[in-house]
């Protein structure tokens, strides 16, 4: 990670801190939430070097949310010299409000300061009660940027929208020297509404409110992100959408291109061990396509690398005290093979 750092230098760390579930049949395994056997490893992504900080393996009926804040704690040690500012974004499993008065103070971490943060926050019945009190005309579309072909950013409508909402959590205490969270929710309408009288008995996996008679999907954000410095409502749940992206990518990558998703026996400290080493091979591949390959290939999976790259055919030949190398490919990939052994040598001499 720090030599990543020293040459690919980033000043800002997005900690995605997710947890993803590695279904298993081992007989010492422990049921998880959805009903089957897993293990359950708690990651923190650093999204700017596209890397894992740090893993916590656990089993799979630890509860997502247990211990985050010291899990959050070590991957900050872990952030190597010339970050500057230290953002969080996670699901309501980090909704917890000793975490976030944790990450509001600035005290806690004097080399960033306060972390400002963008967290799933729960759908309590106080929560939606704050919802049902917000008028229509304060509630916006949201919309998602992307680049165009043009290279100019574009703005795509989405189905949802968004509005601020003025609640205050018991948890939150009422010190006058407290900060108050920001919370924003977004609705969307569901494409097949309940049943007529039925609407209580149908249990959803997603939180439901009724406006004029239509359902709606309803989600909660908090952040200390303020409106003053620029982060509008749209911008904060896109930027906290931005986790879903490239992090649960990460997952798809350790589980099934690194076998991280092949546990090798029924003993805790080995998978555990297996998973770091998941995690190892994950980084050292994202810093060979960052640092060696660049181009196009920073976004290629490791199935295209493996193809393009790792399955070239090669024969060495020795002779007239020379070491030949006689390669099955044509002039583009030994163009692209001598110019990461140039870049090789160059991150060789630092």
């Amino acid at each position: 990670m720090k030599f990543v750092q020293s040459r690919s230098p980033q000043r800002s760390a997005t900690l995605d801190v997710d947890a993803t579930l590695i279904e298993t049949h081992k007989k010492t395994a422990l049921y998880c939430y959805k009903g089957y056997k897993a293990y359950q490893p708690l990651n923190v992504w650093w999204a700017e070097q596209q890397m894992v900080l740090h893993t916590e393996f656990r089993d799979g009926n630890v509860n997502a949310g247990f211990e985050i804040l010291r899990v959050v704690q070590e991957a900050l040690e872990m952030i190597p010299e010339g970050v500057k500012e230290v953002c969080v974004r996670s699901d309501t499993a980090a909704y917890q409000h000793d975490f976030l008065r944790y990450l509001m103070d600035a005290t806690k971490h004097p080399r960033f300061g306060e972390i400002k943060f963008g967290i799933g926050s729960d759908v309590t019945p106080e929560f939606k009660k704050a919802v049902g009190e917000v008028s229509e005309k304060e509630w916006h579309d949201l919309f998602r940027e992307e680049i165009g072909p043009d290279g100019k950013t574009q703005k795509i409508p989405t189905k949802r929208q968004w509005a601020e909402v003025c609640f205050v959590p018991n948890g939150m205490g009422h010190s006058k020297k407290t900060v108050p969270y920001r919370y924003l929710a977004t609705r969307e309408l569901m494409e097949q509404q309940p049943l007529s009288g039925l609407e209580e008995q149908q249990k959803l996996p997603f939180p439901t409110m009724a406006w004029a008679s239509q359902s709606y999907k309803v989600f909660g954000i908090v952040t200390n992100r303020r409106e003053e410095e620029g982060w509008t409502g749209d911008r904060v749940i896109n930027w906290v959408y931005g986790r879903c992206g490239k992090s649960e990518e990460a997952h798809s990558v350790m589980k099934e291109d690194l076998a991280g998703g092949k546990l090798p026996c029924a003993e805790f400290g080995k998978n555990a061990a297996w998973w770091w080493m998941t995690i190892l091979s994950l980084n050292l591949n994202t810093a060979m396509k960052s640092l060696i390959l660049g181009g196009n290939w920073i976004t290629k999976r490791l199935k295209a690398i493996r193809f393009h790259v790792i399955n070239i055919a090669g024969r060495l030949i020795a002779g007239g005290r020379r070491l030949k190398m006689r390669l099955a490919c044509g002039l583009e990939e030994l163009e692209m093979i001598i110019r990461c052994r140039e870049r090789m040598a160059a991150l060789a001499r630092g």
